[in-house]
């Protein structure tokens, strides 16, 4: 898939705008508007007229929530079973990515990097670029098609609580460069002023760090249950277990407590930009 035009949207493939217009036409048959099945389904209006569209791959959540709004004919199962799987992302990331779709909460702490949600283009394609063994451009093109279609994430689910925290000196770095460096910032800044999104910056210098241990993802689901995540070099886990769950719950809190607070975080990031 290409993306076309400013709003980052992938090109719908053949079988997407089919699912999608098996929605559309059953949803329409209910004689229900966009908005009356997304209260249904419990999902944005915004987010079917994507999946309408074919622009957006559903989960499964989505598949059956629709089929028990739309008649439980099985059409859409069916439908669903020949959609062409989202490419561009590791096989051990795809079931959280699913997951990411439907959280009502997600917690990201990162150490290494800008966390895929929010970075730019150009940022991810210089990660893409530095990946050994080296991708090839149409690798590349694949990878950032599907991680501006996650980042769509953000726009999408305004009720979805996003909170991020990343280590100053991850921007310090200057992946990509100083221009590249100055637009991650500037990009940052811009999502701070989303009111469901937080972001905070663990300083430099920090004598008691709760995150040593690395990455944490949290994601809560819309039935509030709550799954971990973790990934390595070259594998990622799930985490269901409820004791492992609590435990990076505890030092997420840590972290978040001991990093810079939202608004001292947005003023190091102003600072940042005009040093650069």
């Amino acid at each position: 898939m290409a993306y076309v035009g400013d709003g980052c949207e992938p090109e719908p493939s053949d079988s997407l705008r089919t699912f999608g217009a098996v929605v559309q036409a059953l949803r329409e048959h209910a004689g229900l508007s966009r908005e009356e099945f997304g209260e249904r389904v419990r999902f944005s209006k915004h987010t079917v007229a994507s999946i309408e569209l074919g622009r957006r791959m559903p989960d499964q959540s989505f598949v059956e929530a629709a089929e028990a709004a739309l008649g439980d004919t099985g059409a859409l199962r069916r439908a669903a079973a020949h959609l062409a799987r989202q490419p561009g992302l590791a096989a051990w990331f795809r079931q959280w990515a699913r997951m990411e779709k439907a959280a009502i909460s997600l917690f990201n702490y990162e150490c290494r990097m800008i966390p895929g949600l929010l970075q730019t283009e150009a940022y991810a394609r210089q990660l893409f670029a530095d990946e050994l063994p080296p991708l090839s451009d149409e690798q590349i093109e694949v990878s950032w098609t599907a991680r501006a279609e996650r980042q769509l994430l953000l726009w999408e689910r305004p009720n979805t609580a996003f909170s991020f925290i990343l280590e100053e000196h991850a921007l310090l770095r200057r992946t990509g460069g100083t221009e590249v460096t100055r637009a991650a910032i500037e990009r940052l800044l811009e999502m701070l002023t989303l009111r469901n999104i937080e972001i905070q910056i663990m300083p430099l210098v920090q004598r008691s760090h709760a995150g040593l241990h690395g990455p944490i993802a949290l994601l809560e689901t819309p039935e509030h249950k709550w799954f971990g995540y973790s990934e390595g070099q070259e594998n990622g886990q799930m985490i269901a277990n409820p004791q492992v769950v609590s435990v990076l719950h505890s030092r997420y809190a840590r972290i978040r407590s001991q990093a810079l607070t939202i608004e001292d975080s947005a003023s190091l990031l102003e600072r940042m930009r005009g040093d650069l």
